[in-house]
């Protein structure tokens, strides 16, 4: 049984290639991932970066906080802090915390998420076409592009945007921490 959070980060993600039934080189065709990255992420040698959980969740059609739990976690209406997963991109300075996992017939999710400062995360694509966000920035200040439009939040500020193509996420002289509400 894989014991850390990249060990069963790495098995889920092989599973649901294998129940797709791609190889190796078919996701890194559909993804645009090499396919030792992908191999190596898969074995547990390396963490995927956002970038690349945002490339496999676009192919794979699924949130990136439905590649980060395990399918088989039951609905829990109470998730205490120290139980919610938290997922860390160590290369881009970004930290994804599940709030709320999805589950069940429920289909509103928060993320928490935080940005160190003078970083930039981009996403080629949503993981499903015209999800709707709702982000509530809650220090810090951050530069959201969607599309080709860009707007700069401060703290308290909330942007809700529908996602059809790509985004951006960019921080200046200071981290951001942001809440993310997935509908």
């Amino acid at each position: 049984m894989p014991s850390t959070l990249n060990d069963r980060l790495a098995e889920r993600l092989r599973q649901i290639r294998v129940a797709r039934g791609w190889s190796l080189e078919v996701l890194a065709e559909k993804s645009s991932v090499s396919r030792s990255t992908l191999s190596r992420i898969e074995n547990g040698e390396v963490s995927p970066t956002a970038e690349t959980l945002g490339s496999l969740s676009s192919v794979y059609q699924m949130s990136i906080s439905q590649l980060l739990a395990p399918v088989e976690t039951p609905f829990q209406p109470l998730v205490r802090r120290a139980d919610q997963t938290e997922w860390h991109d160590t290369e881009n300075g970004f930290s994804r915390r599940i709030v709320s996992p999805p589950s069940g017939g429920l289909s509103a999710e928060v993320v928490g998420c935080t940005l160190a400062a003078n970083q930039r995360i981009s996403y080629a694509a949503p993981s499903v076409p015209g999800h709707e966000h709702h982000l509530v920035l809650l220090s810090g200040i951050l530069a959201v592009t969607i599309g080709d439009e860009t707007k700069v939040l401060e703290a308290g500020d909330c942007l809700r945007y529908q996602l059809f193509g790509p985004s951006r996420f960019q921080t200046g002289d200071q981290p951001a921490t942001y809440l993310i509400v997935l509908v």
